[in-house]
């Protein structure tokens, strides 16, 4: 998920950290050093604990594909501690104020922007994401907070008129929420995810992927410094850790972020033992829609842009992967969407001369080098990238950014989502047989459309099948207008006051006059 976050509701605004122009050879060794050798914890009630169950799993460096750091995996009763510390500290922090609450998100701001530097090395080395782009995710987790509190103080309940009973509504945190987010953007996720919970009056238990843990472990010692002991809690582990946390009893508030399936698995476990509310932020295989009105250079940079491959080689569930483009500005648009894509540099994620850095892990490098060899056999042409560029590098899990044309519709790299460097491409000329193909995937987050015709761009816009559409722009999060998607691609809106509300619950109150 690539998400290029503002604090306003209009335009991006200057971010609170300013991206420098390099990183050190020393600091990113300094990062290796002192991050690396970090004695695995967790973060609960307010104090790092070493893990009742004992166990510790490596953390692995994908652009060398060696391990570089451990970090603690919690098992179900350092899940239970943690959830019931955090519901213990939630009632007191409940029955702060919003701006008492706000003053403890403006901390842990502060404490982001003097950590910069450490927090975008820690996400480089352990998600293989460009360290130039991770100040970035910096900068905008710092962004993020900065509207919550005014949004928070613009709830209000309703009054409904009556002559003999007054009637009102107020709202109510859910008490212990758990978040678990993705690997593509750790610290950013870890962050922004958690922001709408916690200011509504809720306390949150975070778990980091187990890919990408240890910004969030960093995380936690500024936590330590900005919060109430136990308000905001950080366990690291796997998949049973996770299962552990949706389905504690104390827990009744979910937001996950990540892949379809495991979304599907947490609605399932969720439910197994009690009723609790869930929002899902999950995959897309999204549109690009290219007219024949369009500017070819400004197109073929958005492709780029579009598809997140200088933020996170392509694994984002916003990356615009299916590209459909009028016939008869087809060839030459792809001639120069391939040109760039050739351009790019592929080497180490703390690098900072580093374009795109590897994928996650080496049986995603696999999966993603699986489609490119399907649709060479399918028939599939190849515009550029694939198996054999010259440009991945011998260690780590890359893979290079790959175009490919005549992409047949039914195909898994026409329906699939890959979550890797990997565009298909199609031609259109008839705008109705272009929205069957458009909508005939069981994906509905992003789409953009590129026209200079108001007319086509609104019809276009009405009929795409998603929740988050761009017209002329890519890619950017416009913080205050809900982010969130259609069909498999999720459940609840975030970014929003949208987000802020399903953090609470509400409640009616009837008072009856005497007569």
């Amino acid at each position: 998920m690539e998400h290029s976050l503002s604090s306003s509701t209009v335009a991006e605004p200057r971010p609170t950290v300013e991206k420098p122009q390099s990183v050190t050879a020393q600091q990113v060794g300094r990062a290796f050093a002192e991050i690396g050798t970090r004695e695995p914890a967790l973060l609960v009630g307010g104090d790092w604990v070493a893990p009742r169950s004992t166990v510790t799993r490596a953390s692995t460096d994908p652009s060398t594909g060696r391990v570089w750091a451990s970090y603690a995996v919690a098992g179900a009763e350092d899940v239970d501690a943690a959830v019931v510390a955090a519901a213990e500290a939630q009632r007191a922090w409940a029955r702060t104020s919003v701006m008492e609450r706000a003053a403890c998100l403006d901390a842990l701001r502060r404490l982001v922007d003097e950590h910069a530097t450490e927090l975008a090395i820690a996400d480089a080395i352990d998600a293989g994401l460009p360290v130039q782009r991770m100040f970035g995710d910096v900068a905008g987790a710092t962004n993020a907070i900065r509207g919550w509190s005014g949004l928070a103080l613009s709830l209000r309940g309703e009054v409904l008129p009556d002559d003999r009973v007054l009637h009102y509504t107020r709202t109510a945190p859910y008490g212990v929420v758990a978040k678990i987010v993705a690997y593509n953007h750790p610290l950013l996720f870890a962050v922004k995810g958690s922001l709408a919970a916690l200011i509504a009056g809720n306390a949150v238990v975070l778990k980091p992927a187990e890919q990408t843990p240890m910004s969030a472990v960093l995380l936690g010692d500024l936590v330590r410094q900005a919060f109430p002991p136990g308000v905001f809690s950080i366990v690291t582990g796997d998949g049973a850790t996770g299962d552990a946390l949706v389905t504690h009893p104390l827990v009744r508030r979910i937001a996950f972020t990540g892949s379809v399936a495991t979304g599907r698995l947490i609605q399932q476990r969720a439910a197994s033992n009690a009723v609790r509310s869930v929002s899902l932020e999950l995959g897309g295989k999204n549109p690009m829609i290219v007219c024949d009105d369009v500017d070819l250079d400004r197109a073929a940079q958005e492709v780029v842009k579009a598809m997140n491959l200088r933020a996170n080689q392509g694994q984002s569930c916003g990356s615009t992967s299916r590209l459909f483009v009028h016939t008869s500005i087809h060839d030459e648009l792809l001639e120069r969407v391939a040109d760039r894509f050739a351009a790019l540099r592929l080497g180490p994620a703390y690098d900072p001369e580093v374009d795109m850095g590897p994928l996650i892990s080496a049986q995603h490098a696999q999966r993603v080098r699986g489609f490119i060899g399907d649709a060479e056999s399918a028939g599939a042409r190849l515009v550029t990238g694939g198996l054999d560029d010259a440009r991945v590098p011998e260690d780590g899990y890359f893979v290079a950014p790959t175009l490919f044309a005549d992409v047949a519709p039914g195909s898994p790299l026409a329906r699939d989502e890959v979550f890797g460097p990997l565009v298909a491409a199609f031609r259109w000329e008839n705008e109705e047989a272009l929205l069957e193909q458009v909508n005939a995937v069981d994906y509905g987050l992003t789409a953009s459309i590129w026209t200079d015709d108001v007319n086509r761009a609104l019809r276009l816009a009405d009929e795409v099948e998603a929740g988050y559409v761009w017209v002329n722009d890519s890619t950017t999060h416009y913080w205050g207008t809900p982010f969130g998607g259609w069909k498999d691609s999720g459940v609840g809106r975030e970014e929003s006051i949208d987000e802020l509300r399903s953090y609470l619950q509400t409640k009616s109150v009837h008072i009856k006059f005497r007569a």
